[in-house]
């Protein structure tokens, strides 16, 4: 007799919450999604992606890093390509720019921790002056990538001798330690 008062007592309460649910559809529907909305009601600007990439741009004779948003993480080719690509409208709004607008990258590779940037021919009108700039931008962003510890760069098939902040020149792999009297 226990039993069935239970049993009783759970079909009522199954009977009373059928009873209080959102009523079914004849057909199924398409929701559309909310979106993101700001504190005005007003649809949130979309983020650009959910990787951040550092690339070292040049403000005032300094290095300095600049993060931007990107949809997923990027080779050192690809990191590469946007460093050269420069600032943004609204970076160069900002004051910054870049050394590296006669560079001509041919190649990237990556070999261990060492990223190897072959680079085209160097010679010819509008040279910039500030090379250790340059060479500064292209080590810290390709070193600020988990998977690259040293940069080195080749022209022609043969090792570049590359300025260092110190005034110095090096054959040899660079890091951002080579630069940090230069970073802002």
């Amino acid at each position: 007799m226990r039993r069935g008062r239970i049993l009783g007592t759970l079909t009522l309460i199954v009977l009373a919450v059928a009873g209080c649910g959102v009523p079914l559809d004849a057909e199924p529907r398409s929701l559309d999604a909310p979106g993101r909305v700001d504190r005005s009601g007003s649809p949130a600007a979309q983020v650009a992606g959910s990787t951040v990439l550092r690339l070292y741009l040049i403000r005032d004779g300094r290095l300095v890093r600049v993060p931007r948003r990107v949809p997923a993480p990027l080779t050192p080719a690809q990191q590469l390509d946007a460093l050269l690509a420069g600032p943004t409208a609204e970076e160069s709004e900002d004051g910054l720019s870049s050394a590296l607008t006669t560079t001509t990258v041919t190649r990237v590779d990556l070999a261990g921790r060492r990223a190897t940037v072959t680079l085209g021919d160097r010679a010819g009108p509008g040279v910039r002056s500030d090379e250790v700039l340059a060479f500064g931008q292209i080590v810290c962003t390709l070193t600020s990538l988990p998977d690259v510890g040293t940069v080195s760069f080749l022209a022609g098939g043969a090792p570049l001798w590359v300025p260092r902040s110190d005034g110095s020149l090096a054959d040899t792999p660079l890091t951002i330690a080579d630069y940090s009297s230069l970073l802002d």
